[in-house]
């Protein structure tokens, strides 16, 4: 997972600025912020309102519709969980049942800590192996809960 700086207002302020011309700016600044910071800090959202000329409101309605925004620093690390209906078939579903039971990881939840989630996608080309999971850009197939569990630095 990549490093990123603190959250710094000047920072900031200068992309916000450097982005504010577009039209349809708000995306494209969102975007940027997380790009620079991993996520786009609370802070942001009357910096982005006043230079767009927007509310608060619809900047947090922005931020909050879009579920690829984050609204604080990112985990160290992210496992992308396949549940998609070939990986169904093959077992997908009893392994996120497992990962709850037997370690306390919630998929697209916050349990299992802060250092690692696993999240939804919905098919990484890995069919024929699946379950599948995608961690540090690494394709793994055959995947079971203790694999997964061990991927985000739990126990095996």
């Amino acid at each position: 997972m990549a490093q990123y700086p603190a959250w710094d207002q000047d920072e900031a302020r200068s992309l916000i600025a450097g982005l504010a011309h577009l039209e349809g700016a708000t995306l494209p600044i969102l975007h940027a912020l997380q790009e620079e910071f991993g996520y786009v800090d609370p802070q942001a959202v009357p910096l982005i309102a006043e230079a767009l000329n927007q509310s608060r409101a619809d900047v947090h309605g922005t931020i909050s519709f879009y579920h690829d925004f984050r609204t604080a620093p990112p985990p160290r690390r992210v496992v992308k969980l396949c549940r998609a209906e070939a990986c169904q078939a093959l077992g997908c579903e009893t392994l996120v049942e497992d990962l709850a039971r037997e370690h306390g990881i919630v998929v697209d939840g916050h349990g299992g800590g802060h250092d690692a989630v696993v999240e939804t996608v919905y098919c990484l080309g890995n069919c024929a192996l699946g379950p599948s999971a995608l961690s540090d850009g690494e394709l793994i197939g055959r995947v079971d809960a203790d694999r997964v569990a061990a991927l985000c630095g739990g126990r095996q």
